[in-house]
């Protein structure tokens, strides 16, 4: 069996303003009806698989758990990296943890973040390379190129070892267009998709001999790891002191183990949203529409509408994305630059490089509807059977309408029901409560109103998912 390793620990900086740190790529659905997390998990489900392991970082752990929870998934464990060290600590993460139920275990390491178009072909690459994995090689997949990209690193594929799988000989890195026409037409180099098949065991093995400092870290961390819910926490400090290193630096390119498997199935790692425009369906004119979009006389163009209609004439080779907050206007062949706006965001302190309008919590989601002086409007969405903490807001009053579903409301010592059209009132400085015993989401309108009225007013008693501040 195989046991899945799916790593979600990143950003997606390149498909804002859509994606964004607080709920970035993995946990949307760009390319299908699932989130390309689901999707990369469902991508599994015709292998003899163990329970996966998901491997991302704290402030992501309730989505994760959520979006398995949605495909009746149960992991075997969801590790939160204390830290981001990049994908060689994240995958001994992963193999420790598996080799403490299973020392025979067989790890498949996928990103969480990319696109397979033929499943079939990506098991039956799977499949090819099994054994020689149980017998200890180190591999990964690479993905046979249809142009010379310049976007991707690339692998040298060595000698054949048997049907299907090569000798590992090289790594190399994002070549310039020449170069790459080269690599294609030479038929040796192949795209490096970041996905490998490997027995735990063996990789903690290369891991211990090539880079004992980050081994020992990782060991030391597991050692001391934590459960916390559904969640295992590594010890923070022992993984502070890991060195930060990519598997392929740290690892896959000094190993005399290596091999790769040539993968064709329609593999992607979207890492802009010329990517998407390119594995999209697209109509007469090269166009790719999304949501509220009108079109005259338009070519080559990928345009998104979350929230509003797009209209567009006379428009050739562009990218536009619009949300509640933002809207990205790009060239689609400068979408790389995209990480620089990010970037710029940042820099000036502006919650749109981080935050969504609509926020996403443990419980649900709130979302704000206006803003002014003194007061504001949100829209709070309650998952069922889920609870907010017992808290209080030292500069803020509340005023919560229900407009759907069924609100279980504490306030101080009174423990009351809301209905549909029926309302309360929180007065500044009392604890309160709100839960939702039903069995559909409760959706509430709450008016704030106060001299302060920052998400850090926030003073917390009691938290079922564990949460101090």
């Amino acid at each position: 069996m195989v046991t899945p390793v799916l790593l979600s620990g990143g950003v997606g900086s390149r498909l804002w303003p859509v994606s964004r740190e607080a709920y970035p790529k993995q946990f949307l659905a760009l390319a299908s009806e699932l989130s390309m997390l689901q999707a990369t998990l469902e991508r599994t489900s015709g292998m003899d698989c163990t329970a996966p392991l998901v491997v991302c970082n704290d402030e992501h752990r309730f989505m994760v758990a959520e979006q398995l929870r949605q495909l009746n998934v149960e992991p075997s464990a969801i590790i939160l990296e204390p830290e981001g060290r990049n994908t060689a600590p994240a995958v001994a993460l992963a193999a420790l943890s598996a080799v403490a139920s299973d020392p025979d275990a067989v790890l498949l390491v996928l990103p969480a973040d990319h696109v397979i178009s033929d499943a079939a072909a990506f098991t039956a690459a799977v499949e090819l390379g099994l054994a020689a994995a149980r017998d200890g090689a180190l591999m990964t997949f690479g993905v046979v190129p249809d142009a010379p990209e310049t976007g991707y690193g690339y692998l040298r594929r060595g000698a054949q070892r048997s049907e299907g799988l090569y000798e590992l000989n090289s790594f190399v890195e994002k070549p310039d267009q020449q170069t790459a026409q080269a690599y294609l037409e030479s038929g040796e180099y192949l795209w490096n998709s970041g996905m490998f098949l490997l027995s735990a065991r063996s990789y903690l093995e290369e891991l211990e001999n090539l880079a004992p400092d980050m081994y020992n870290a990782c060991v030391a961390s597991m050692n001391g790891a934590a459960r916390d819910l559904d969640f295992l926490r590594p010890e923070r400090e022992a993984f502070l002191a890991c060195p930060s290193n990519s598997i392929d630096y740290a690892v896959m390119e000094k190993t005399r183990r290596g091999a790769v498997i040539p993968l064709d199935c329609g593999w992607s790692d979207v890492g802009a949203w010329s990517t998407l425009w390119q594995v999209a369906d697209q109509d007469e004119q090269g166009n790719v529409t999304l949501g509220d979009v009108m079109l005259e006389d338009c070519r080559g163009s990928y345009l998104r509408s979350e929230s509003r209609l797009i209209a567009a004439t006379g428009i050739d080779n562009l990218i536009v994305v619009e949300t509640a907050d933002a809207v990205l206007v790009a060239d689609r062949d400068q979408v790389q630059n995209v990480k620089t706006i990010v970037n710029r965001l940042k820099d000036e302190g502006r919650s749109e490089a981080t935050l969504h309008q609509r926020v996403y919590r443990p419980w649900g989601n709130y979302e704000s509807l206006i803003e002014g002086d003194r007061f504001q409007v949100k829209r709070i969405v309650v998952n069922p059977g889920q609870t907010l903490s017992l808290q209080m807001h030292h500069h803020r009053a509340e005023h919560w309408i229900v407009v759907h579903g069924t609100a279980e409301v504490t306030c101080e010592d009174k423990v009351f029901t809301l209905r549909e059209d029926q309302s309360t009132y929180i007065p500044l400085g009392h604890k309160h409560r709100l839960a939702n015993p039903g069995k559909i989401p409760l959706e509430l309108i709450e008016v704030q109103s106060g001299s302060y009225l920052g998400e850090d007013d926030i003073v917390r008693f009691e938290d079922v998912y564990g949460r101090s501040a």
